[in-house]
């Protein structure tokens, strides 16, 4: 509601499009959402007023285009995506507001009820035997919940969903989260070796993720010191306080 009164006091034209508009926009307009979310997603305790209401406004878009577009199989696993993501966000502190990993995450604190409201709607999605990104991650989503509910190794099927979401992104994000499957599924080896194949790739020099998966790599693979210093700059281009301290405490477990 903020965003439209900012836009009518700039005096820029709005409006909403029409429906038989809307599937050419389609690719741009969820673009738009999940990235509105995404940001929300930043304050993981929704203590931030500005963000949450972001995170809600995100959601009733996605749901609207839902209705409005009930047979875009994307916009339903958009949706299914951002309400895995939600339905886990109480637990993604503990009581102290310090950051836990989703395997360290307390699942009576998950939201089951909204997470079974996104299998459906991956189910519906993949009825129109259509595949595409936001499907593909939140399948990826499912396969992790269903990985900590169940305590069923899932590793290999979770590296087959990076490898299609990476044909069909390229993205160096999901490279990275790639490499981290593979890790768990055929050794932290392996997983260097993916990484490095997208080491040259300039917008990691500054991405925080990019160096907490080398440094987690390195000290895997018994090499305490190279682990170190990825941990380092990891230490330092993280924002999130939280964050910050669990890199810290991983930095400070390292021996050698």
């Amino acid at each position: 509601m903020r965003a439209k009164e900012k836009i009518r006091q700039a005096g820029i034209p709005f409006r909403v499009p029409e429906r038989e508009e809307l599937s050419g926009r389609l690719a741009t307009v969820l673009d738009a959402i999940y990235a509105a979310f995404a940001e929300g997603w930043t304050d993981p305790g929704g203590t931030d007023a500005a963000r949450r209401d972001l995170t809600e406004e995100a959601l009733f878009l996605a749901r609207l285009a839902t209705e409005l577009l009930p047979e875009e199989p994307e916009a339903l696993g958009l949706l299914a995506l951002m309400l895995h993501a939600e339905a886990r966000r109480r637990a993604r502190r503990d009581a102290d507001g310090e950051y836990v990993p989703l395997a360290g995450q307390d699942q009576t604190l998950w939201d089951w009820q909204t997470i079974g409201e996104a299998e459906s709607l991956l189910r519906r999605a993949s009825a129109f035997g259509v595949l595409g990104r936001y499907q593909l991650e939140g399948a990826l989503q499912s396969a992790h919940v269903h990985r900590c509910r169940t305590g069923e190794a899932n590793w290999a099927e979770v590296v087959h969903l990076y490898d299609a979401l990476f044909a069909l992104a390229g993205s160096p994000v999901v490279a990275i989260n790639r490499a981290l499957a593979i890790a768990e599924a055929q050794g932290a080896s392996a997983a260097l070796d993916a990484l490095q194949e997208i080491a040259a790739d300039p917008r990691l020099a500054d991405y925080q993720p990019y160096w907490a998966a080398r440094a987690e790599l390195l000290a895997k693979t018994g090499a305490p010191s190279e682990a170190r210093r990825a941990y380092e700059l990891a230490i330092g281009l993280e924002r999130d306080a939280a964050v910050r301290r669990f890199l810290q405490r991983r930095q400070s477990a390292l021996s050698g």
